[in-house]
């Protein structure tokens, strides 16, 4: 960390066995993502989110406007009431017209 700066971090925690490798891991919080959308509209900002998997859809719901971005084909078929954006121009533009 000090080559970074030693910079904030808001770090889940991982076991990690004699070898180096990791054995289990136990997470801060449940659903981060979410909360922090929900901590942000407390605050009286609008929120705008995009994710690409079923761990960003909590958040993705809890924003004042949520979407897809390049997500796996199965996602948008179980997740209609998000637009589905490809290319970072489509990103873009979703943001711009979310934001106005």
């Amino acid at each position: 960390m000090r080559q970074l700066g030693f910079p904030t971090l808001f770090c889940n925690q991982l076991d990690i066995d004699g070898g180096g490798r990791i054995i289990a891991y136990h997470m801060r919080m449940t659903d981060p993502k979410r909360h922090a959308v929900a901590a942000f509209k407390s605050l009286n900002f609008r929120t705008i989110a995009a994710g690409d998997s079923y761990n960003d859809t909590a958040m993705l719901a809890e924003a004042d406007a949520g979407f897809f971005f390049r997500p796996p084909e199965h996602l948008p078929k179980e997740f209609p009431q998000f637009p589905v954006t490809q290319t970072y121009g489509e990103l873009q533009s979703r943001f711009e017209s979310a934001g106005s």
